[in-house]
C-alpha cells in the first residue's frame, strides 16, 4: 500500500520501520522541523527524519499545516492512507479527508482512556496496572476516532514511563501493520468510542515535579516512575537543596514520623516517611549540576543524619 507517514519522536520510529519492513510503499514522511538542542543549540533532526533518510524516503517538515502548502504536497504524493504516530500537530479536516482510506493513528493507551499528549506518563502517574496501544481512525476531535485494533499490556510495579514507552512503541508498530493489512483487505472494524468513559492525559510540566510527602508512599513512587525522563520528580527534603529523584521503592516498614522525615540513610538508600505511615526508599537521585547517582554514592559526599 502507498502510505504517507507522519511522526516525530523516537516513539514513532518503530511504526515507520514496521511499515517499511512489511513492504509498504512509504511515499513520504512528515515530521516536525529540526530544533536546536543541547548546550551548543545545534539544529538536530527528529528521530523519524533520521530513520527516513536511511531509507531514502522523502522528508517534509512544514512549519504549519494550515496554509495549503502541506495539502498540496500530500495531493502530489497521492497516498492511499496516512499513518500517524506522535506527530505533534492537529491535522485539519481537509488533510484527514485527503487519502481514499483516510488517516489512522497509533495511540499509546487503551482508548477512550488517556486521550491527549502524554498517555504513557499519566497511566504510570495514576498507578494503572494495565495500558496498551490503540490504532484508530482519526477524527477532528482529539483522539476520539473509531477504534480499529487494540492490544493491552501489564505495567510492572517498578516500570518507568521511559521503559514503558519503549515497549509500547514496538507494540504500536506491530499493531499498525496488522491494521493496515485489514484496511487493505476491507475487513478493518470500526468501533466507536464511548465518550462517557474518556479520560485525558495533558502535557507534562515542571509543576508536577515537587514531591508532596503527605501523599502515600505508593503515589509518590508512581510520581517518580511517571515523570521519567522529564520533568522528573524533585524534593528538597534530602540535603535542603532541590534534587531530582529517579528511583524509589516502597518498603514494608511503618512509621509514625511526620511526612518528609528522613528515617534512615545508608548503603540501602534514603528512607523517608510518607503521609500514609509507609516508608519510601530513595535509590537514585541527582543533585543540581551533578550526574545521576545512587543514593549510597550521594551520601558518601553528602552525609545525612536521620531524625
Amino acid at each position: 500500500m502507498k502510505i504517507l507517514f507522519m511522526g516525530t519522536p523516537a516513539f514513532a520510529v518503530p511504526s515507520l520501520r514496521a511499515l517499511v519492513e512489511a513492504g509498504h510503499e512509504v511515499c513520504g514522511v512528515f515530521t516536525q522541523p529540526d530544533r536546536p538542542k543541547n548546550r551548543g543549540m545545534k539544529l538536530l533532526p527528529t528521530p523519524v527524519k533520521e530513520y527516513a533518510i536511511t531509507q531514502d524516503i522523502p522528508v517534509f517538515q512544514p512549519a504549519t499545516l494550515k496554509d495549503g502548502t502541506a495539502l498540496e504536497q500530500i495531493r502530489d504524493l497521492a497516498p492511499q492512507l496516512i499513518a500517524v504516530a506522535a506527530y505533534g500537530r492537529i491535522l485539519p479536516r481537509e488533510l484527514l479527508d485527503c487519502p481514499p482510506l483516510g488517516c489512522i493513528n497509533v495511540h499509546s493507551s487503551l482508548l477512550p482512556k488517556y486521550r491527549g499528549a502524554a498517555p504513557i506518563n499519566w497511566a504510570v502517574l495514576r498507578g494503572e496496572a494495565e495500558t496498551g496501544v490503540t490504532i484508530m481512525h482519526m477524527a477532528p476531535e482529539l483522539d476520539a476516532g473509531d477504534i480499529i485494533l487494540q492490544r493491552s499490556t501489564s505495567i510492572a510495579p517498578d516500570e518507568t514511563a521511559e521503559e514503558l514507552l519503549l515497549r509500547l512503541a514496538e507494540m504500536g508498530g506491530e499493531l499498525l501493520v496488522e491494521a493496515v493489512a485489514q484496511l487493505a483487505a476491507g475487513t478493518a472494524p470500526r468501533t466507536p468510542q464511548d465518550p462517557a468513559k474518556a479520560t485525558y492525559a495533558p502535557m507534562l510540566s515542571r509543576e508536577l515535579s515537587p514531591i508532596d510527602w503527605t501523599r502515600s508512599a505508593q503515589e509518590i513512587h508512581d510520581q517518580v516512575r511517571g515523570l521519567i525522563p522529564w520533568p522528573t520528580a524533585t524534593t528538597q527534603v534530602i540535603g535542603g537543596r532541590t534534587v531530582k529523584v529517579f528511583a524509589t521503592a516502597v518498603t514494608g516498614e511503618i512509621s509514625s514520623a511526620a511526612p518528609g522525615t528522613i528515617l534512615a540513610a545508608g548503603e540501602a538508600g534514603i528512607d523517608i516517611a510518607c503521609g500514609d505511615g509507609r516508608v519510601l526508599r530513595v535509590l537514585e537521585l541527582q543533585a543540581e549540576g551533578k550526574r545521576r547517582i545512587s543514593a549510597a554514592d550521594y551520601l558518601r559526599g553528602n552525609p545525612i543524619r536521620p531524625a
